[in-house]
């Protein structure tokens, strides 16, 4: 963070007249009762990122001017990423349409959503983005997003068990991607493996509109028993104050308010002393050090330091309890001795979490620490407030003297809350006008061929092996499926074979045309790719990426996205447990399209009934859940062959996507289905390439009569899976579709004999020319050695 010290020393005390008064001397740090003295002493609130009735406030809030580490406490606090100033007023939304769930233990406003899977077990997950860091230094500032998230869920009291990482970054072949991706992908496959956490599942998506600012939002999921919920809350005066891991020091400074909280500009490489930097092994023990304190019952309270650093931790918990704290800033250790106070509190420094220890268990958690090679230190104290109905205050002392002196809820709750302007982008009309159904399309067999090969090597739709092969995948042993199937599943209990699974989508593209209905289809792909593996879903998490609030049409867009994400939550019955905005996705005043990440958690009761996407077994029936239309506006063919953004996306059914859930869980677990594929981006086609290249086994299927061969092959309509029913069960699936009143069409069979797609009438592809250009993109993109050379 780039200051200047809010009281410069200036010479000493000297008379410039006869009846002049002295001027003022001050050594040393910016005090309060230095601030008393000088109430009209000048401040860098602006480039703080404080407005003028921001500061204003403060100094109401204070009854003087702040000191220079208040100031910059404020600054954090009320800064965008960490106050939602902007978001809040829409967030609402969440709670109040929120239907009833009696698995939540807890949601909103918490580190991270916990649910209860059963009666022993919870769960706990959360997505959150970790952008403009990984933009500035890509590998630090992935990895350190990994860390960020797994922390969330320690606080919360679970096990981390695994991470996913949706992605997004500019045109797959801008040489910005190739500077961006290599280290982005390290950075998250290296700090993941490190923590022996598996990498289960994620997106890949490139488009321009992220160039100069791509997306890195990760996943952390954990467990836990459900009597070992932690709590932030710094109950208890007299409690201590510990603050726990790495050593605290530069890095990082600033990263809320200066990285997270604005739009890149040409200055942004300037930014990198604002990127965290991370230290797996640490985090590992950190980990370890924690899941021993919870077992043990040896701590109060427990709050992880991630973004705002010790600002955030220190107010939070004092907050949340209304109580107050004494904590002296000198007992902070440091890996560099020179820091000021304010960078103290400003930094960053990953592999930290604060403890509130009753005094008799302090000797104990030492001690455990001491274990495992983690630093623990007291700081301070808990204060009560100083009268009853008063809440208590935050006392901060660097060299025997006070530098800051605030309420502690003035900080979390009362920071300012925007209404901002919102207006319909001015394009939206013409843009939707422009469909693409009416683009030019292909119409003979060997152009519906050709088609289908040029879609597979696109850059959206092609393997993903290079980047999923760099993460560890099945460490721990409790994998059971992995990207690149439908959602991950992961088990809990080997005695029951209780598991959950997890998947996260989004579709930029879909929110540009219609932002309502582009949150509820990446909310309505999540769902159907966790009801598509078998497990039922339960609940969700989300990851809102959006331009500046202050652009009116960023605000429309977000306002839009957020009603339709909980108006859909709402519909399907699953509550939305907490998430992430991130704003200032853009690069000048070029916003990125509208993405709202969608993560949603499934259970299911045994995950031997798990159903993988690859279809496997000779003579298996292959059937088409759900009805065709010719929706093609904002689909993968138009973008690809016609580079072509406009019309309306797919119409979103969500009761039908309930009936599809219901369908495909109660036929996986009675045994009904050997594989099953969700339909997304690039229609039936897509998933049957993905379907046979996962096992390397052909199929042979028949178009429906009634449909344009392009348009069953090619359209994205929603609500749709393709299933494989094994010989002897056609039966009775037919009968369970009946009953649900869900459409199903035979297409064909799986025929490993003949090791090719075909589609009669149409074309046949032999698997290993589908290979070839499905799975050759992204090596030749990014596997050359110059690029190679950036991740070493």
């Amino acid at each position: 963070m780039s200051t200047t010290p809010a009281a410069a020393p200036i010479d000493p005390i000297q008379s410039a007249g006869p009846e002049d008064p002295p001027l003022r001397y001050h050594e040393g740090p910016d005090t309060v009762s230095w601030a008393l003295q000088t109430p009209e002493e000048d401040q860098p609130y602006a480039q703080l990122g404080l407005q003028d009735d921001e500061y204003g406030r403060i100094r109401q809030i204070l009854g003087r001017r702040p000191t220079q580490s208040e100031l910059a406490m404020y600054s954090i606090m009320w800064s965008e990423h960490c106050s939602y100033k902007s978001s809040k007023v829409h967030l609402r939304q969440f709670a109040e349409k929120a239907p009833p769930s009696d698995r939540l233990l807890a949601g909103m406003g918490e580190n991270a959503g916990v649910v209860k899977v059963s009666d022993e077990l919870a769960v706990t997950f959360k997505v959150e983005s970790h952008n403009h860091p990984s933009f500035v230094e890509p590998y630090q500032g992935a990895a350190t997003g990994v860390g960020g998230i797994v922390r969330d869920i320690l606080a919360m009291g679970a096990r981390p068990i695994a991470v996913m990482d949706p992605l997004r970054f500019g045109a797959a072949d801008h040489p910005d991607t190739a500077r961006v991706l290599p280290g982005i992908v390290g950075g998250i496959g290296g700090y993941g493996n490190c923590l022996g956490l598996p990498n289960v599942g994620g997106e890949l998506v490139f488009d321009p509109c992220y160039q100069g600012n791509p997306l890195v939002n990760a996943l952390c999921v954990g467990v836990m028993p459900v009597d070992r919920l932690q709590r932030k809350e710094a109950d208890g005066p007299g409690n201590v104050v510990v603050l726990m891991g790495a050593k605290t020091g530069r890095d990082g400074i600033g990263g809320v308010s200066v990285l997270a909280s604005a739009t890149f500009d040409d200055a942004s490489e300037q930014r990198r002393p604002s990127v965290q930097v991370g230290d797996p092994f640490m985090e590992k023990l950190l980990i370890e050090a924690c899941l021993e304190l919870y077992d043990r019952e040896l701590i109060v309270g427990v709050q992880d330091l991630g973004g705002a650093g010790l600002t955030c931790a220190l107010t939070e918990t004092s907050a949340a309890a209304g109580m107050g704290m004494l904590v002296d800033l000198n007992a902070v250790p440091l890996r560099e001795p020179s820091m000021e106070p304010h960078e103290v509190l400003a930094s960053e420094s990953q592999e930290r979490m604060l403890l509130i220890v009753a005094p008799d268990q302090l000797a104990s958690v030492l001690t455990v620490a001491k274990k495992w090679g983690v630093i623990a230190t007291p700081i301070g104290q808990v204060t009560p407030p100083a009268a009853e109905g008063k809440n208590g205050r935050l006392i901060i002392t660097w060299g025997g003297e006070t530098i800051v002196d605030v309420p502690p809820g003035s900080l979390v709750d009362d920071g300012p809350v925007y209404h901002r302007p919102m207006r319909e982008p001015g394009d939206l009309i013409l843009l939707q006008a422009d469909r693409a159904e009416t683009l030019p399309r292909p119409k003979t067999p060997e152009e519906l061929r050709e088609t289908l090969l040029r879609l597979a090597a696109s850059s959206n739709l092609c393997d993903k092996t290079w980047v999923v092969e760099q993460y560890d995948r099945y460490v721990q042993g409790n994998t059971v499926l992995a990207q690149p199937e439908d959602s991950g599943v992961l088990r809990l209990d080997d005695r029951t074979g209780l598991g959950i699974a997890l998947a996260t989508d989004g579709n930029g593209r879909y929110a540009r045309l219609d932002p309502y209905a582009g949150a509820k289809l990446a909310l309505a792909e999540a769902y159907r790719n966790v009801a598509t593996t078998g497990a039922i879903p339960v609940a969700v998490t989300n990851c809102l990426n959006f331009g500046s609030p202050e652009d009116p049409m960023v605000m429309w867009q977000f306002a839009e996205a957020v009603r339709g994400l909980a108006d859909g939550c709402a519909e399907l019955g699953i509550p939305v447990t907490g998430g992430n905005v991130s704003f200032y996705n853009s690069t000048g005043a070029a916003a990125i399209n509208p993405t709202p990440v969608v993560g949603v958690l499934g259970v299911i009761g045994d995950v031997a009934n798990r159903v993988p996407m690859g279809v496997r077994n000779d003579g298996d029936v292959i059937i088409l859940l759900g009805e065709t239309g010719e929706e093609l506006s904002g689909s993968e063919w138009a973008w690809v062959t016609h580079d072509h953004l406009g019309g309306r996306p797919p119409k979103v059914n969500l009761v039908r996507e309930r009936i599809l859930a219901n369908v495909l869980t109660s036929a996986a677990k009675s045994g009904h289905l050997s594989a099953a594929h969700d339909l997304s981006e690039g229609g039936l086609v897509q998933t049957l390439v993905e379907t046979c290249m996962r096992n390397d086994v052909g199929v042979t299927i028949a178009l429906p009569d009634e449909l344009d061969p392009f348009v069953a092959l090619f359209a994205e309509t929603t609500a749709r899976a393709l299933v494989a029913v094994p010989r002897g069960h056609e039966k009775a699936f037919a009968a369970l579709c009946r009953e649900h009143g869900l459409p199903s069409t035979v297409l064909g069979v799986v025929d490993s004999q003949q090791r090719a797609l075909e589609i009669r009438g149409q074309f046949i592809i032999p698997l290993e020319e589908l290979r070839e250009a499905w799975s050759g993109t992204l090596p030749a993109l990014f596997a050359a050695p110059a690029v190679r050379g950036l991740v070493d």
